[in-house]
């Protein structure tokens, strides 16, 4: 257990942090609210002119018209919320072991292999 304590819950943790799957979902996610934002925000800015100088300001040019980023947005947080990580499967599969420290240890081999006390 003290494998675990100091290695074990470490290296489940690195690699969801450094997974490739998190990487480009989080990416995805950011660049669909910024123009999200984008959007909502022109919108909102277009609104403001057209009631301060009792204009139809034309917002036909803007680069998201007609694009539904909040569709995009809702998608991409569906996406994050139901994020599937191989490794996660491979810590479950350990987890359900009876010997489930010696599993995590032929999943992230090389963590603590200097440790000899820790056994």
């Amino acid at each position: 257990m003290l494998w675990m304590k100091h290695h074990g819950i470490i290296s489940v943790a690195n690699s969801i942090l450094n997974s490739n799957e998190l990487d480009r979902t989080v990416a995805h996610l950011l660049v669909t609210a910024r123009n999200d934002g984008y959007v909502q925000g022109y919108t909102e800015c277009t609104h403001h002119v057209n009631n301060a100088l009792r204009v139809n300001w034309d917002n036909s040019r803007s680069a998201m018209h007609g694009v539904d980023t909040e569709a995009a947005h809702a998608a991409a947080k569906n996406e994050y919320n139901n994020i599937h990580l191989p490794v996660m499967d491979l810590v479950t599969a350990a987890l359900q072991s009876d010997d489930f420290v010696a599993h995590l240890k032929e999943v992230f081999p090389n963590e603590g292999d200097d440790d000899e006390d820790l056994e």
